[in-house]
């Protein structure tokens, strides 16, 4: 009987190991991610009907408005009795993501509002019980990313629920995020209750439900415990042992960092990402007008992949579930230019040197807090950005208007070089290389709605 004891005890001990191994240890399926390079975010739910006004007036906070205009559940709640997203279309979303050259889409399967975008058994203050809907976009949006080949993600938000009554916050002060307005008595809300109740239940119903899951993308841990964290995380790679998790899990765990609305500074040789807005805010608001061009939105990919990481650029349908007129014209855009040059995007690497001739005179956007915060450059300068791959170095020459390409870091006495040429065309280049630079002479070819031009340099 002792030795059974003892098989017993190892056993458990063992598992204890697997599974602190698991948390400790980035999923495998890391490499597909860092692959793909360029992923669709879009935030969607009930702030999407309210689209920017609140009782006549326009409000502010965008999709935190609910906190903004300091509104209970019971007023907030009744833009589901209009929430009726009958135009959404699971096939053109990920149709439209497929041609801007995206690899993975992420969805915002439950915000701040506490408000569950899709069919959860455990709350129902969700889209199926409380709008006219009654479907689960989720699940036909699954089914359309597997049909198509489509990685799909959650974006789950962690440490704030504005319906459940024991979610404290402690950002910007204490109550800072919280719903105060229902609930606010900051000191007798039980964090542990809430992550029983309801997160560890939908979680597992998002992983459960809906096929492969690749991503896990977590926001806002803020009060939750490291033991919540590990646990949580545990029962993800218990489920789905290849879902990848973000660093927002909380607590230092995590597969991959995160930058909102920013670009790091120098490239970083672990896995990271850039979440980035198409307009000014996450969700769509009729008063956002706010739209970066299609340049601008591949030179933040071009710059974001030179240095090692991914972009995920977000996207804010309507409350009738299509995407506004401005992104659609822009993922067009970026598609047609991702179709002759993601060669030099996906499945790359940075180069020794990230950038030259980069301008010190950057545009940051001022600090907001919450949902206008975007501090992303919007200088357009010409400038050369470099990736690479195998023997290839691709040397991405940023809306150049120049008759000749200066490539200094690639003097002939550092480098030789064996050819070069642009991708998208079969002309023939006229380039020379000295101990001064590699001089590419600009070919004569048809106008590109996006200037942003990619030589594949092959080195010897």
């Amino acid at each position: 009987m002792k030795r059974f004891h003892l098989i017993i005890i190892f056993s458990f001990v063992t598992l204890s190991l697997v599974a602190q191994k698991k948390i400790e240890k980035p999923s495998n399926s890391l490499e597909w991610w860092s692959d793909s390079k360029f992923g669709m975010f879009l935030h969607w739910g009930l702030y999407s009907q309210a689209a920017g006004d609140w009782n006549g007036h326009r409000y502010k906070g965008n999709e935190h408005f609910m906190i903004y205009e300091k509104l209970s559940i019971k007023e907030y709640s009744t833009l589901a009795s209009d929430f009726n997203p009958t135009l959404f279309n699971a096939e053109q979303w990920v149709a439209m993501a497929k041609d801007a050259g995206m690899k993975y889409m992420v969805l915002t399967t439950k915000h701040h509002d506490g408000f569950a975008m899709y069919n959860s058994p455990s709350s129902d203050y969700n889209i199926l019980t409380k709008t006219p809907f009654k479907r689960d976009p989720v699940k036909e949006l699954a089914e359309a990313c597997k049909k198509n080949g489509m990685k799909l993600g959650f974006y789950y938000s962690l440490g704030r629920d504005w319906e459940d009554p024991d979610v404290p916050t402690n950002w910007p002060t204490k109550g800072g995020r919280s719903n105060l307005a229902d609930f606010p008595n900051e000191d007798i809300k039980d964090i542990a209750k809430y992550f029983e109740r309801k997160v560890k239940p939908q979680i597992r119903e998002l992983l459960t439900q809906y096929g492969p899951v690749a991503v896990l993308w977590f926001d806002t841990p803020e009060l939750i415990t490291k033991a919540q964290s590990e646990e949580l995380l545990q029962m993800i790679k218990t489920l789905q042992p290849d879902c990848i998790v973000n660093n927002r899990i909380g607590n230092g765990l995590g597969d991959y960092y995160v930058s909102e609305q920013q670009i790091s500074k120098d490239a970083n040789p672990k896995p990271w990402e850039a979440c980035i807005t198409m307009s000014r805010g996450w969700a769509f608001n009729r008063h956002d007008n706010e739209w970066k061009s299609p340049e601008l939105l591949v030179r933040q990919l071009v710059e974001i992949v030179s240095k090692g990481g991914n972009l995920l650029l977000n996207i804010g349908p309507k409350g009738d579930g299509t995407f506004p007129p401005e992104a659609v014209e822009r993922l067009a855009l970026v598609g047609k230019w991702m179709k002759t040059n993601s060669e030099a995007i996906y499945d790359t690497k940075p180069w020794t040197l990230t950038a030259e001739q980069v301008s010190s005179k950057t545009f940051a956007g001022a600090m907001v807090h919450d949902s206008d915060s975007d501090t992303t450059s919007k200088t357009i300068l010409p400038d050369i950005y470099f990736t690479s791959k195998g023997k290839a170095v691709y040397v991405i020459a940023r809306s150049w208007t120049e008759a000749v390409v200066n490539v200094k870091s690639m003097t002939k006495d550092k480098y030789k070089v064996k050819s070069v040429h642009l991708l998208g065309s079969k002309l023939k280049l006229n380039w020379k290389q000295s101990n001064d630079a590699l001089q590419i002479t600009m070919p004569k070819v048809k106008t590109n709605t996006i200037p942003v031009y990619v030589f594949k340099v092959i080195l010897k």
